[in-house]
């Protein structure tokens, strides 16, 4: 029998579990999914915005598959430097396939960036998502004015949420102490900034025309700014995606000081979204120590598909500045790392050491290809992975490893969480949001999930 270790239980992982007891070639493997937290999904419950059920709504499909009879969630288990080593997983499993995804988000590299008031969006969503590590850094504390920099997705939903009135939260899942804050926030003005035009930002159309629907916010777009792309006057040789992204943005603009609608009729309560284009954030500004604005250097494109500086600037107040700008692989103790591409060098998903494949040892996801896509595409790509593995399996079954891998890692002081106490958690959280008067809602510390798994 084969036994196989899929580290990381978001969309990369669960896909990789499933192409792998789903085939016929190599029948009766046992995958055990792996997580550091005591809670399946990854980013579905860690990243998705709580507003945006549907994409959430896809814990239900990985649920399946978690369920599956060959298949185990073995969480609260940590790989890495303060945990279990490649090396030591190698020793209970035939072969082991990392989907760690890209933890880091990337720096502006801007004087200022590390300002009191100044954040990753990752920090942000990992707070507004119940994330056991994030910290309660009162972002929207005393701010009036946010700026947003990045023009994709994690953009978008970072600035919807800031927009968002406590009364259109109120029925997700948001952990009560960040509801609590966003329902006091006095954020009436966010800016989404991008360094280069509509036809090359990177969001895509449902989640940009989600912004116009807000029923407490108004969406403004300066048409001198989209004056500036050479595509949108003739956007039709624009890929679709692009195209239906500048026809978007050109009726915000078109609409003007009167986009912001109510469909009930209500006057709104002051928001504004403001999507700003070609501007290269250069310096945060500071007063008092703390956050006062961003200093951006208008930018033109330079006909090569980038942009560059004209020598320009414009100063936009704000209190808050969350960059929403890419994630980036991080190495792995005992893994090599492509430090050029933030991804573990592979062939076709097998780890490659020293250019050569390593025995056991395979990669899918964003640290195999890096942040690209969208959730549907790690299943091709972790399709590709088991592929390889399966391929190797003859190999693979003649490696002696332990007989029980869940009592052997509880030998070695781990406690894991397996499924039932996932469902204990998820029992936690429904009873959580009864005594509150709403829906289910996430525990957010590490203490409160732990015993919660422990009442199974």
């Amino acid at each position: 029998m084969l036994r196989v270790a899929v580290v990381g239980s978001g969309p990369s992982g669960v896909y990789t579990a499933q192409s792998l007891v789903e085939q016929s070639a190599v029948p009766g493997i046992q995958v055990h999914v792996l997580d550091r937290l005591p809670c399946p999904y990854g980013l579905v419950r860690y990243g998705v915005a709580p507003d945006h059920e549907k994409i959430k709504s896809l814990q239900s499909n990985l649920r399946t598959v978690l369920e599956h009879e060959r298949i185990g969630f073995v969480g609260n288990v940590e790989v890495g430097p303060h945990g279990l080593t490649p090396e030591r997983l190698l020793e209970l499993y035939h072969a082991v396939v990392y989907c760690v995804g890209a933890a880091r988000d990337r720096r502006l590299c801007v004087p200022g960036e590390d300002l009191p008031g100044s954040f990753s969006a990752t920090d942000f969503v990992s707070w507004y998502s119940a994330h056991p590590d994030a910290a309660e850094d009162g972002f929207v504390l005393g701010a009036r004015s946010a700026v947003v920099i990045g023009v994709g997705n994690v953009a978008v939903d970072v600035a919807r949420i800031l927009a968002r009135g406590p009364r259109e939260l109120y029925p997700t899942d948001v952990p009560q102490a960040a509801l609590g804050a966003l329902a006091a926030s006095r954020v009436r003005e966010v800016h989404m900034v991008g360094r280069r035009g509509p036809s090359q930002a990177k969001f895509t159309t449902k989640e940009l025309r989600e912004l116009g629907s807000l029923p407490c916010a108004r969406v403004l777009v300066d048409p001198a700014d989209l004056a500036l792309d050479p595509a949108f006057a003739a956007p039709e040789e624009l890929p679709a995606v692009n195209r239906r992204n500048v026809e978007v943005v050109r009726g915000w603009a078109a609409a003007g000081a009167g986009a912001g609608r109510e469909p009930d009729g209500r006057e709104p309560d002051g928001r504004t979204i403001r999507v700003r284009f070609f501007l290269r954030p250069v310096e945060v500004l500071a007063e008092h120590g703390r956050v006062a604005g961003v200093r951006f250097e208008r930018t033109v494109p330079d006909g090569t598909g980038g942009v560059r500086g004209t020598g320009t600037y414009e100063d936009i107040e704000a209190q808050l500045v969350l960059r929403a700008v890419g994630y980036r692989g991080v190495p792995m103790a005992g893994l090599p790392f492509d430090p050029a591409q933030g991804t573990v060098p592979h062939a076709a998903g097998r780890v490659l050491r020293d250019g050569a494949p390593s025995a056991g040892e395979y990669v899918a996801g964003w640290i195999k290809r890096g942040p690209t896509g969208v959730i549907g595409t790690n299943r091709p790509c972790a399709k590709e992975t088991a592929g390889s593995l399966l391929a190797d399996a003859p190999a693979l079954a003649r490696r002696v490893v332990a007989a029980d891998p869940l009592a052997t890692l509880r030998a070695w002081g781990h406690e894991p969480v397996e499924w039932k106490g996932w469902l204990a958690i998820e029992q936690a959280e429904a009873a959580l949001g009864h005594s509150l008067g709403r829906g289910s809602v996430k525990i957010a510390d590490w203490q409160g999930l732990l015993a919660a798994a422990q009442r199974r």
